[in-house]
């Protein structure tokens, strides 16, 4: 295969493996910013854990594949991407470590107060990677300082420049409507299929309303004005 062929192969694997994390393990941390938010009891809190309960862990998986696959295709890539954003790499993994171990340690106590602590750690350990990994992404696709080596020239300001920060915003925001939304069409096939066969149902489901209208359910005259 020449090699340009190769490359273009790799790069869309990587995308499709980002892509994969990104969609599923958006999901978790909209429903972990969700969780204080919108559930008003002990119980209620308990189910909403619930629903990325099974799938959490195993949606990491993404995550460590699409960097390892980055490394052993694209190294230099890796190693500038990685060197630019180490601090906000850092703080990704410190919020990914607080979520994790709160799922295992909420449930150690059936007080009230270490409930809670357990729960704004899950709530923070989701917000701050979706906040960053937006931040990280849109300087990716706005350019970042590169000179010779390739090394990264900027320092920690020029990643959070006014472009980068709006994408930041939104990442969140992405991620607290998927976990409605997803949550929402799992509440739907619930009665359907059983547990284990439900997130990806729901997902399944999700994607063939996006083929079939990807102008949204309701944007049709948005879209024709395009």
């Amino acid at each position: 295969m020449p090699v340009a062929s190769l490359n273009t192969a790799w790069f869309a694997l990587i995308g499709l493996l980002w892509a994969g994390y990104f969609v599923l393990e958006g999901f978790d941390f909209g429903v972990g910013m969700l969780v204080p938010v919108i559930a008003r009891s002990d119980l209620e809190r308990r189910l909403c854990i619930n629903t990325i309960g099974p799938t959490w862990d195993g949606n990491e998986v993404w995550l460590l594949v699409a960097g390892g696959a980055t490394f052993a295709a694209f190294p230099t890539w890796y190693a500038t991407m990685f060197s630019a954003f180490y601090l906000p790499l850092f703080l990704v993994l410190v919020g990914l470590i607080v979520r994790g171990v709160s799922f295992e340690f909420r449930g150690k106590d059936r007080a009230p107060a270490w409930r809670a602590t357990w729960d704004r750690a899950l709530f923070w350990g989701s917000l701050v990677p979706a906040l960053l990994w937006g931040v990280a992404f849109t300087d990716l696709v706005a350019g970042i300082d590169v000179g010779p080596g390739p090394r990264y020239l900027g320092g920690l300001l020029g990643l959070l420049h006014p472009v980068a920060l709006l994408g930041g915003l939104v990442s969140p925001v992405g991620a607290l409507v998927g976990g409605l939304v997803t949550g929402l069409a799992i509440s739907f096939v619930g009665g359907y299929v059983g547990s284990d066969l439900q997130p990806l149902t729901a997902l399944a489901l999700l994607l063939l309303v996006l083929m079939a209208r990807p102008q949204g359910l309701f944007g049709g005259a948005a879209a024709r004005r395009v």
